[in-house]
């Protein structure tokens, strides 16, 4: 007998791969002309078609201002520069299986102020209904204008759509309200024509597959859920870096800001996934009823209490390298000149229940950063260093267990194993888990598996009204005390960058750090390790200590004995010969030092920060210990130091 899976979002998948289709339904779409339709919705439909999960009883009608006619809507997302053709994402493109869907989608243009114009839809909903035999199912989804949510739902129901055989369900985008008092409100909007079973809010967030993997992770693999408590882990750290800035999007994102676009909805989803109580169930209620319990956990905030856990910040305008100025955040179009909304923040939160009593939970989320990465960090206790007294050992590494979300979906492991050879030491070693190398699958967009899991009534995945009002009674408080107090000088923090200075501080004060997850992309720049084994590259990112310096601050001084190298993630450097002056600025994507993990050598001149500055440091002592630990790479580097530094070293001295 194949073995039985069951996963939240999805409905029995056995080891043959017999996963069942969609279930029958006439999908209306309001705003089917618009960016989410065409770049998310199109192809996620396109995606489940190739899969074999799209029912053949499925029928897709949108709707919205626009004039056009069916044939007219084909075309539009048959187009190479905007329909599917761009924003597909399987790696080849199947025309009979798109040509077989396009032929399943109609088009009516309709206001939503002209009752009129809702009997139209319903009088089309039912013939379509008909015509692909859909047992009267009917998913009306909502990706318009949040402010018409509430209109939408009232208008819906007034036309008779509630009416009828089958089921009638409705997805919700988000933002559901821009706070707690909104939230409330649409609430009961919604609530008023519809039972909470039919109100589906999504969050594409959780269609990614590592998110929806948390659950499977914490719950069918016995060896963590023992650990998974205040007493084995010390921090928790979620991280949503985005390298593009606001762009066009300037006239809602002054409005939103991060806290409200990123924090209170996908990351307060992700942390409740993580943290939750293990359900009675997979039901979906009964996961719905844990999340709920651990946001309704989250301590909420007094003001004073969040002046010392949260920082915001804005960026600003950056002097590129080629002498262009890339504009900051108040320059966009549509943004206020003088505006305080911010574009990072950081913050600590805690879970006030047996489970995590004590243990600060991370949160950091912003635009224009160095990367774009999620990535949730479970940093573990450290072993007692007393154990390795009178042993080589001097130092022993927290353990790590990293879930990256994206843009390569994973799972990590970081610990220490002992380095080869008649002595006691100890390194850091990785064992990673790739999607992508694990299962044969095309990247989805997140929202195949949301609209897959509607269609069958599974609500595992979509926030149900007392989620949404708990999120928002944990950020309610930050927004409150950011409104009435004034920000800090914006902006704060420069694109490319970590972020501001004061997150970074707003760890250090617990004698913590963030955890900066660095790619092989950043070693693969320096000709110290250019072309080199990504076995090794892999083992180096894991060395890399990430620091930040503020302008003015002294990094090196000349005639210092240091064996470590620098890598300038963002920011500029001066280099100061022994009479004062500077004789060289160096940028992001320069290196300095690294001579000193090949000799140990004095310091030739001094290291100023020129600007705040984020730095990646790797120390001579890690750097041996990954030679020791692969004697492959050590003939590799000695060849190097000698071509690229003119250097001549033994194999002892290289590793020692």
């Amino acid at each position: 007998m194949p073995e039985t899976i069951h996963f939240p979002g999805t409905h029995e998948i056995h080891s043959t791969n017999l996963i069942p289709s969609s279930a029958p339904c006439v999908m209306l779409i309001f705003g089917a002309t618009g960016d989410l339709t065409k770049r998310l919705l199109i192809p996620a439909l396109y995606n489940l078609a190739c899969d074999g999960l799209l029912s053949d009883n499925f029928a897709l009608l949108g709707t919205g201002r626009t004039q056009l006619t069916t044939e007219a809507f084909h075309e539009h997302m048959s187009s190479e520069d905007q329909g599917i053709r761009k924003f597909h994402t399987r790696n080849t493109f199947d025309e009979a299986v798109w040509n077989k869907l396009a032929s399943r989608l109609h088009y009516v243009s309709s206001n939503i102020d002209d009752p009129e114009d809702f009997k139209k839809l319903r009088d089309q909903v039912v013939q379509l209904d008909k015509q692909y035999q859909a047992g009267g199912n009917v998913l009306m989804y909502l990706a318009t204008s949040p402010s018409l949510f509430g209109q939408l739902c009232a208008k819906l129901r007034q036309a008779g759509f509630n009416d009828g055989p089958g089921w009638k369900r409705i997805i919700i985008e988000k933002p559901f309200g821009t706070d707690l008092e909104s939230a409330r409100k649409l609430n009961q909007e919604v609530l008023a024509h519809w039972e909470e079973n039919q109100i589906y809010r999504i969050d594409h967030y959780l269609g990614k597959e590592t998110v929806q993997n948390l659950l499977a992770f914490r719950f069918s693999n016995g060896m963590f859920e023992p650990l998974w408590n205040k007493n084995n882990i010390d921090n928790i750290q979620f991280n949503v870096c985005e390298e593009v800035d606001v762009g066009s999007r300037g006239g809602y994102y002054d409005g939103s800001g991060v806290l409200r676009d990123m924090m209170q909805n996908h990351m307060f989803q992700m942390l409740a996934y993580l943290c939750m109580e293990p359900p009675a169930s997979f039901a979906a209620d009964s996961i719905r009823n844990e999340k709920a319990k651990l946001l309704n956990s989250v301590r909420i905030f007094k003001p004073e209490e969040v002046a010392r856990n949260f920082v915001r910040g804005q960026y600003g305008a950056t002097l590129q390298h080629n002498g262009t100025l890339k504009s900051g955040y108040r320059e966009t179009p549509n943004v206020n000149p003088q505006s305080n909304t911010e574009t990072f923040a950081a913050g600590k939160l805690y879970i006030d229940n047996w489970r995590w009593e004590g243990v600060p939970i991370y949160l950091r989320s912003g635009k224009a950063l160095w990367k774009r990465g999620t990535e949730i960090v479970v940093e573990f206790k450290k072993a007692p260093i007393a154990l390795f007294h009178n042993t080589p050992v001097e130092r022993v590494s927290s353990n790590r267990l990293i879930f990256n979300i994206q843009p390569v979906q994973g799972i990590e492991l970081l610990f220490q194993a002992k380095v080869p050879g008649p002595l006691l030491g100890l390194q850091k070693v990785d064992m990673r888990f790739s999607y992508g190398d694990a299962f044969n699958v095309s990247r989805y967009t997140g929202y195949e598996v949301m609209i897959y899991a509607c269609t069958n009534g599974d609500a595992t995945l979509f926030s149900r009204g007392d989620l949404v009002e708990a999120a928002w009674k944990i950020a309610q408080p930050i927004l409150d005390y950011w409104k009435d107090n004034l920000a800090p000088e914006f902006p704060n923090y420069t694109r490319g960058s970590w972020g501001p200075k004061e997150a970074s501080e707003l760890l250090k004060r617990d004698g913590r750090h963030w955890y900066e997850v660095a790619t092989t992309e950043i070693l693969e720049r320096l000709p110290l390790f250019k072309d080199s084994d990504p076995l090794l590259l892999n083992s180096l990112t894991m060395a890399l200590r990430p620091i930040t310096a503020s302008a003015g601050e002294f990094i090196l001084h000349r005639g210092a004995l240091t064996k470590e190298m620098y890598l300038i993630s963002h920011g500029e450097v001066e280099i100061i010969d022994s009479t004062g002056q500077v004789i060289e600025t160096l940028r992001e994507g320069d290196v300095f030092g690294e001579i000193s993990i090949l000799i140990a050598t004095t310091r030739i001149a001094t290291v100023r920060a020129k600007t705040l500055t984020d730095l990646f440091v790797l120390g001579k002592a890690d750097f041996c210990r990954i030679l020791r630990d692969h004697p492959q790479f050590a003939e590799t580097m000695l060849k190097v130091a000698k071509e690229r530094y003119s250097i001549t070293l033994s194999k002892e001295q290289l590793m020692s």
